[in-house]
């Protein structure tokens, strides 16, 4: 992935936005070319590993070859108006652009076919989606016998990481004035997330949002 040194995050910034993924594509090579699923993951920092499940129907598990495999993760993104820039009206010179924050998770993929594995992460993955709901549902609110035959119907992935490519490209190289108006536009288009992160984005000493 092209990372220009203004859009590059450290070790602890990409472990970071990785703890914030809910869902990524995970992409293999088989022997017919590449394969794709997109697919709820959860990272475990202390293993240095993606974790998730696939139906055990989607063959992809089974025809992965061996080498390396690649998670694609995705923050929010949004379109930047040139018109939401300071500097437009100083000297024009401005084009649109996209924001946008993304990882390329390179790694060993694991299967694995443990009951047991499988109810940990089912387990972890639903705690994680219902924890913050009034009700959350909890996996033991289905019959034992109905949890047991949908764990037999899907197969554990487990990105075990190698390398991590992680880019931030949130305005990070405009002007502090321009990071305003980007600011600004964002939350005028109805996009506090995406500006929320062009905000914490910034060099130091010149957020506003957190004020």
């Amino acid at each position: 992935m092209y990372i220009p040194s203004h859009f590059a995050v450290d070790d602890e910034g990409a472990a970071e936005f990785l703890s914030t993924i809910m869902a990524a594509d995970l992409v293999t090579m088989t022997d017919d070319g590449l394969v794709a699923t997109f697919l709820p993951l959860l990272f475990d920092r202390d293993r240095g590993a993606l974790l998730g499940h696939v139906a055990r129907k989607n063959d992809q598990w089974s025809r992965a070859a061996h080498g390396e495999s690649l998670v694609i993760a995705h923050g929010d993104d949004a379109y930047v108006s040139p018109g939401w820039y300071a500097s437009k009206a100083e000297h024009g010179r401005v084009v649109p652009t996209w924001d946008y924050s993304t990882a390329h998770v390179y790694g060993n993929l694991l299967i694995h076919d443990d009951v047991d594995w499988l109810d940990d992460i089912v387990r972890r993955l639903t705690d994680r989606h219902e924890s913050g709901r009034r009700e959350p549902w909890s996996v033991d609110d289905a019959p034992a016998t109905f949890r047991a035959g949908q764990l037999r119907a899907i197969v554990g992935v487990e990105l075990e990481i190698t390398r991590i490519e992680v880019k931030l490209k949130l305005s990070q190289n405009r002007s502090a004035a321009d990071i305003d108006g980007v600011v600004d536009g964002l939350i005028g288009d109805g996009l506090p997330r995406v500006a929320d992160a062009v905000d914490r984005a910034r060099p130091p000493r010149k957020r506003v949002l957190d004020a």
